[in-house]
């Protein structure tokens, strides 16, 4: 038996849904432009970005087809690449950032309604944002410093 869901956390999980797919998508198209420039160590790490980021997604769908509600996402926009690593980081990370507003606004609206399963997944995925943000913080450091990035 499904349980009664508030249609706005509906809203907020098909709008998470949609961001970690697009952030699978950025992940991956920057993680083959990397490679395809010749830098093997960051495009390594944007691919463990893409799927950490496919690992939300495949949450958040088990989410909503325990909730009885078909996985849909959106139109997806335009992955964001750029010919130097430093921009694509910057980018990558304004995603993360814009990430956690969503989860935090999504946690909010959870509360508010008492749905602690929605809460709950939305607080274990506004954690693993906070970290992905921090370790793409630690690699455009490593780019802008001359490390390997």
């Amino acid at each position: 038996m499904k349980r009664r869901v508030d249609p706005r956390i509906l809203g907020w999980l098909g709008r998470a849904l949609n961001h970690e797919m697009s952030a699978v998508q950025q992940y991956l198209a920057q993680s083959v432009l990397t490679r395809l420039q010749g830098n093997v160590a960051l495009s390594d790490k944007l691919h463990h970005e893409c799927l950490e980021e496919l690992g939300h997604a495949a949450r958040l769908m088990e989410r909503l087809i325990l909730d009885g509600v078909p996985p849909k996402t959106g139109n997806l926009g335009p992955a964001f690449i750029a010919r130097d690593a430093q921009s694509m980081l910057q980018a990558d990370q304004q995603l993360e950032l814009d990430a956690v507003r969503l989860y935090e606004s999504a946690i909010t609206h959870a509360q508010r309604v008492h749905d602690s399963v929605a809460e709950q997944l939305f607080a274990d995925l506004l954690k693993e944002e906070i970290a992905h943000s921090n370790e793409l913080e630690r690699t455009g450091s490593s780019v802008t410093s001359g490390g390997e990035g």
